[in-house]
Parts: structure tokens; C-alpha cells; sequence
């Protein structure tokens, strides 16, 4: 398994537990807001543990973009260079 699988891996479970939506249930094309239920609050929430986890700063103009898990990791591999 390659880091940035570990690293997916480990965004999954971190929204799985902010949502109390089940990992299996929780794909790379599911939209937060229609398909989850994530409101705004917890959106944040994921913002600042992905970032607190991983030690980066997700610039303000991206979080509009991160309606999914896919945009997630998309973003993280920007921001990792991965």
C-alpha cells in the first residue's frame, strides 16, 4: 500500500467519525452535503482535522471545492505533492 493509500485511508475513517457514517458507506463520488448530510459546521470540522492531522493549510479559496472525498484527496495530494 502506498503512502497516499495510507493516507486516504486515514481521511476516510477521520470523516467516517465526524459523520457517524459508516467507512463502507462513504465513496470517493458521495457529495457531502446531498448525499452525507454534512452541514457547514461539520465541514469545518473536517477542514481543521485534515489539517491539524496532516500538517497542512488548506488555503480559504479551496474549501469551497471540497464537496466530496475524492476532491479530499485530490486536494491533499496538491498540498502533500504527492
Amino acid at each position: 500500500m502506498s503512502d497516499f493509500d495510507t493516507i486516504k485511508k486515514e481521511v476516510r475513517a477521520l470523516v467516517s467519525d465526524i459523520t457517524e457514517v459508516p467507512e463502507e458507506e462513504l465513496t470517493d463520488e458521495a457529495t457531502f452535503t446531498d448525499d452525507l448530510g454534512i452541514d457547514s459546521m461539520m465541514a469545518l470540522e473536517i477542514v481543521a482535522s485534515i489539517e491539524k492531522k496532516f500538517k497542512v493549510v488548506i488555503p480559504e479559496e479551496k474549501i469551497p471545492t471540497i464537496t466530496s472525498l475524492g476532491n479530499v484527496f485530490l486536494l491533499l495530494e496538491e498540498l502533500l505533492g504527492k
